[in-house]
């Protein structure tokens, strides 16, 4: 198992260095189970990523004239109540949001009421019968901590689409930290990601080759 280190500053390079490292040192296979079965990916064994500064604009990447963005703040806009509230569409199985709609709450009120100082506010996606669904939730939880006077998240994903996963979910989860450290009062940290299964389909290849100039 290879274990990769990511530290970037804001959002848009982490996901430039990640493109790099999925595409230097990933691991490529082909699925056996899933909505991709048949598919090739190539995957990072374990990732963690850290992001200093994720609330510096852009918060999605831009990349050259030629290839579609991964990822428009119109898209994150239209992603967050997905991930804030618990609204579902009659075909999806599941939303984050129905899971984290009634944390977000407990989180910031038990902050505000019961001090900093607590290791418990994880917020968890998912329950014992999410494996058996036919997708599963990619996120796991967004773990939450209080210390030099700003809310850090810890997130971690069980499988992570890197080409357009990636800048969604995290300008996504970028914005529900930020409304949470305005409503506790508290200046807005760093986020923290980790993933076993980090990764790109075999149609991003020559995407991100073309975006990290390398053949």
């Amino acid at each position: 198992m290879r274990l990769s280190q990511i530290e970037a500053r804001d959002l848009p390079e982490a996901w430039f260095l990640c493109l790099r490292d999925v595409m230097e040192h990933g691991y490529k296979y082909t699925i056996d189970q899933g909505s991709y079965a048949g598919q090739k990916r190539c995957e990072l064994d374990f990732v963690t990523v850290r992001i200093k500064f994720p609330g510096t604009m852009p918060l999605v990447p831009v990349v050259q004239s030629g290839i579609a963005p991964p990822s428009t703040m119109d898209y994150v806009q239209g992603y967050l109540p997905y991930l804030m509230t618990a609204k579902k569409a009659e075909r999806e199985q599941y939303t984050y949001g129905q899971y984290l709609e009634p944390q977000i709450q407990h989180v910031i009120d038990t902050y505000m009421q019961s001090g900093y100082n607590n290791n418990q506010l994880c917020m968890r996606v998912g329950d014992m019968k999410s494996m058996e669904l036919h997708d599963p939730p990619c996120l796991m939880s967004i773990d939450t901590r209080i210390r030099y006077g700003a809310l850090h998240f810890t997130v971690a994903f069980r499988s992570w689409d890197l080409w357009a996963g990636f800048p969604s979910n995290l300008a996504a989860i970028e914005l529900l930290k930020e409304y949470m450290a305005l409503c506790i009062g508290v200046n807005n940290g760093e986020i923290i990601a980790t993933s076993k299964g980090l990764h790109l389909y075999d149609y991003a290849w020559p995407l991100a080759e073309t975006v990290l100039g390398v053949k």
